[in-house]
């Protein structure tokens, strides 16, 4: 029995009917990538000045062709981002793709992701472009940098005091996003992604809004890089590591953000209950299987720090 890289359901084939489905109603198939990781490395350097998505990791943009049943490299018009296997950093795309099932378990917003088998056997993460509207329109999204004034090589230069700031500047309903922000914020800390730097965070428009983006680049980033000493990319209350209950709830969501206490209670019991099914989820993953006892491992420290 396979367990399905988009579902993560058992399945008789290599992937379910349901992960399938989920990529176009009709498909009963998917191809391989028709490229190796390395090939797949290799064309996103020399497409790197053609993608609109900003990162370190390496990209590829694509669109899917339901009647190939296959995923297409393109450099305008796509719909989905395609990451390959970094050897710097191995078993990445596994490690995103889990993170960010986490995160919707967690209540978190998420595009449609999954992992897709390349040529080689090696697995690659794909995710649905969210700043895409009906009939491919774009949306409007903007980062964290972008709004404050930084760049790429300055997202590092400030604070999630200042994060708040650009939500309560630029948000529609402030109060509501920034419950999401506590939200998201308690989530990284648990899940060991220290590198939420200003371009991980963004705004976009929506149906008249102007709200939270979905989350993207979620990683446990602390088992990814094996020697990361932070716990969060941007200081809370003067810090990035040594974080307690006391500087994630009582400061940054009592003092900082102002929200309410129910609000706040409801979110550390959702986020408690949902961190009970995480490691079922970490068993079920395509980590290899000393990474996913370092993912768990991690979570039961930080659940102790935060809850308890």
């Amino acid at each position: 029995m396979n367990i399905c890289p988009i579902t993560y359901e058992p399945t008789s084939e290599r992937y379910s009917l349901k992960g399938l489905r989920r990529l176009s109603r009709s498909l009963t198939r998917l191809q391989d990538l028709p490229l190796t990781a390395s090939e797949q490395l290799s064309e996103a350097a020399a497409r790197a000045d053609k993608i609109s998505i900003a990162g370190a990791q390496p990209k590829l943009s694509a669109r899917f062709d339901a009647r190939a049943a296959s995923f297409v490299l393109v450099d305008e018009g796509a719909d989905y981002i395609l990451k390959p296997p970094n050897p710097a950093f191995p078993s990445l795309p596994q490690n995103e793709d889990l993170t960010m099932r986490l995160a919707a378990i967690a209540r978190i917003e998420v595009p449609f992701h999954g992992l897709v088998y390349a040529r080689d056997g090696s697995m690659t993460y794909f995710i649905k472009r969210f700043d895409r509207g009906p009939r491919g329109a774009r949306l409007a999204v903007e980062d964290f940098a972008q709004l404050s004034g930084r760049s790429r090589d300055t997202k590092y230069d400030s604070s999630m005091e200042r994060v708040v700031g650009v939500i309560q500047a630029h948000a529609t309903f402030p109060a509501l996003e920034c419950l999401r922000l506590f939200r998201l914020t308690l989530f990284c800390f648990l899940a060991g992604n220290e590198d939420m730097h200003l371009k991980n965070f963004s705004l976009i428009t929506r149906r008249g809004k102007v709200e939270l983006s979905p989350a993207y680049d979620l990683v446990n980033s602390t088992i990814a890089v094996g020697t990361a000493r932070e716990e969060l990319a941007l200081p809370l209350n003067g810090k990035k590591r040594n974080l307690t209950r006391n500087d994630l709830v009582r400061y940054f969501a009592g003092e900082r953000m102002a929200l309410e206490h129910r609000a706040v209670a409801k979110t550390l019991e959702q986020l408690a209950r949902a961190a009970g099914a995480f490691p079922g989820l970490i068993a079920r993953s395509f980590l290899p299987q000393a990474k996913k006892e370092r993912y768990v491992g991690l979570l039961d420290s930080r659940c102790r720090r935060l809850f308890g």
